[in-house]
């Protein structure tokens, strides 16, 4: 439960504003614009890190313009003005693109029933995630031992995670070296995930996505041999716009003073 000091703390965080005066979506960017494009390439602090977790913790899927039964008509989402997607007629792996800069970046992946986005890391990163509506099969690892000079990239890699994750759910959070950094999706009914990473993937920065396979080791029950695999061919994800309510990133008074 939030408390009135936590919420003292988090307006120091956004710059003094008041949080409840704006819409549960711009309250979450205007954090993380003034917590992580302050950090410089450091991880955030676990204060930091526990007040983006209750913003996140605050947003429904209706916040980021989807319906998870409705019609889509706007008026799930007072103000929009917008249709909005609707959760179970998608039929393939969707992401809805919300923001990204040099710190950070914030979006949903959307997944019909069946649907897996097979396994992957986050290097370097930290990763904020909720589950808004849906249920899916999780399975995550952390480095044990790594050789990342081997090619392919080659290692020992513990379970973290190894079950069906409901919602609803508080956010989950992984980080560069623990959490469960290297991991799978598999929606078992439609669902969707909003994530916030820290920094973003980079190509050019050394921060790419890397997918692997994982072999169990019956001796060595909770490890498995991770190795680099090509980006599955099967893998087909694909782009929808941002039909939530409106994130204001310029001549915000709340960034600027």
């Amino acid at each position: 439960m939030e408390t009135d000091g936590d919420k003292e703390k988090g307006e120091t965080l956004v710059g003094g504003c008041a949080a409840m005066e704006r819409t549960k979506i711009q309250t979450l960017y205007d954090a993380c614009n003034a917590i992580l494009c302050a950090q410089q390439g450091e991880l955030p602090s676990f204060q930091q890190i526990h007040f983006l977790k209750n913003l996140l913790n605050r947003i429904e899927a209706v916040d980021v313009g989807i319906d998870e039964f409705g019609d889509g008509s706007p008026s799930s989402s007072p103000g929009s003005g917008k249709e909005l997607i609707i959760g179970q007629m998608i039929d393939k792996i969707t992401y809805i693109h919300i923001h990204e800069c040099d710190n950070f970046s914030i979006g949903v992946f959307c997944f019909p029933a069946g649907a897996t986005f097979p396994l992957h890391d986050h290097p370097g990163m930290t990763v904020l995630s909720k589950l808004l509506y849906g249920s899916a099969y999780v399975k995550a690892y952390d480095w044990v031992k790594l050789d990342a000079s081997s090619h392919p990239m080659i290692g020992l890699a513990g379970k973290v995670i190894d079950g069906v994750m409901d919602s609803p759910s508080e956010p989950t959070v992984l980080f560069p070296r623990s959490g469960g950094n290297i991991h799978t999706f598999t929606a078992v009914t439609p669902c969707a995930i909003m994530d916030i990473l820290t920094p973003p993937y980079s190509d050019n920065l050394g921060r790419p996505s890397t997918y692997f396979l994982d072999y169990s080791i019956p001796s060595l029950p909770g490890y498995s041999v991770l190795e680099e695999r090509d980006m599955p061919e099967d893998l087909v994800v694909v782009g929808a716009p941002y039909l939530g309510q409106p994130i204001f990133t310029e001549n915000d008074p709340c960034l600027l003073g």
